[in-house]
């Protein structure tokens, strides 16, 4: 259906009496659809109808400026999309550069990730080097206490808290030997992903296990 133009009262007056053209210079003319679809001229324009555009009108009354309509919510949903988007990849190309300072070809994360495993792995050792220790004076000291019950005799509180110590060390130390399992399949989780990269980015495929125990088989 053609929309049929709309005069405002103000411009249809200043037009009957030969003014229109001064008057469009001093106020500035709008040009836009109103809420039944019509086109309207006016010097003032409803916030509504600012929503779905208009058009500025120069004193020869032709367009000088078009003023698109506000977008939509699914556009602005759209655009806020598209800046996320360009801004993952722009995080994603920093990393890439970061991952190639690093290592040039896939093996050599690799080899890093070896090292990074079996220095985890000796401190793993070490803990347990440690649990044992404390496992031989824990049995040293429960076979004392055992002793003293056979005899009937009391056992001292201090040999029941020097037990009770050292159980606790042994548990502290393999809570910590768990966390540090964790970290290392965190560690290595983490070196995959970054071997797997590489691969793609450096278009080479690695030549070494990616499980360290395999590397000599």
């Amino acid at each position: 259906m053609p929309h049929r133009l709309t005069i405002s009262p103000v411009v249809a007056g200043l037009a009957g009496l030969g003014l229109l053209v001064s008057a469009s210079v001093q106020a500035g003319m709008y040009r836009y659809t109103d809420d039944n679809g019509q086109l309207v001229i006016s010097n003032t324009i409803p916030q509504e109808a600012t929503k779905r555009g208009y058009d500025i009108l120069g004193n020869n009354g032709r367009v000088v400026e078009t003023i698109p309509p506000a977008p939509t919510a699914e556009e602005l949903a759209a655009r806020e999309a598209e800046k996320e988007r360009l801004k993952q990849l722009e995080r994603q190309a920093e990393q890439d550069r970061q991952l190639l300072k690093r290592y040039s070809h896939p093996d050599q994360a690799v080899r890093a990730m070896y090292r990074k495993i079996r220095e985890m792995e000796g401190l793993i050792q070490l803990k347990r080097g440690n649990i044992s220790v404390i496992s031989s004076q824990l049995d040293s000291e429960q076979s004392r206490a055992a002793d003293l019950e056979r005899a009937g005799r009391d056992i001292p509180e201090s040999t029941l808290e020097k037990i009770r110590r050292l159980e606790s060390q042994i548990r502290d130390i393999e809570r910590e030997i768990s966390a540090q399992r964790q970290d290392i399949d965190a560690i290595t989780k983490g070196f995959v992903e970054d071997i797997e990269r590489l691969e793609e980015i450096t278009d080479s495929e690695r030549t070494l296990p990616l499980n360290p125990a395999s590397e000599n088989q």
